[in-house]
């Protein structure tokens, strides 16, 4: 089943995330990449997918009226980690990876994408999140994996679909494609209903 209700649109995805672009190729959608660079703060009363929301719309809205034409429907879309009643953004350098590993180690966190589908004429936003469980992580393993995978790109300074994956997740609860950056179920059923 593909989706052929999409074909009257240019679609872009405003990412430059290679694990999202592939997601969305795997699809079936026919699509450009176009980024506008975004300052991705946020008001300190937002909270978890509120976070998520708010950032896949401000990516949106860096799309200026005129640049995004009549046919246009532009896909952006935000991943967090929250833990501990806080967001672990993307690592600043080594050590501060390392911080966030060992937090994540032994415990559960959650992964929230949010994303955001805009057109001139409407504006479709939707949340997913997963509970990802990491098993105890030894300092050899965090090392190993921050000096390999260079995780500065990656929120929560790990990728699912990496070494640590494999490794350190013993369990998820939910989709495991949200945790690569797009919930590509929820997705699909969207654009369906677009």
């Amino acid at each position: 089943m593909s989706l052929d209700n999409l074909a009257k649109y240019n679609i872009i995805l405003a990412s430059k995330s290679p694990r999202r672009q592939e997601l969305l190729k795997e699809l079936g959608v026919s699509f450009d990449v176009q980024i506008k660079e975004t300052e991705e703060t946020y008001p300190d009363h937002l909270k978890v997918e509120q976070i998520a929301l708010y950032l896949c719309e401000l990516k949106a809205n860096a799309f200026k009226e005129d640049e995004v034409n009549d046919d246009t429907l532009l896909i952006t879309a935000d991943t967090i980690v929250w833990h501990n009643n806080k967001v672990l953004d993307k690592p600043a350098d080594y050590d501060d990876a390392v911080n966030i590993l060992k937090q994540l180690s032994g415990d559960k966190h959650e992964v929230i994408t949010g994303v955001c589908l805009k057109t001139k004429q409407k504006i479709n936003s939707f949340h997913v999140s997963t509970d990802v469980y990491f098993k105890e992580l030894t300092e050899a393993e965090i090392d190993h994996y921050i000096t390999n995978y260079k995780p500065y790109d990656k929120a929560g300074a790990y990728g699912i679909q990496e070494w640590i994956g494999y490794i350190g997740i013993n369990k998820i609860q939910g989709s495991y494609f949200n945790v690569m950056g797009l919930p590509t179920q929820r997705l699909y059923e969207e654009l369906l209903g677009f």
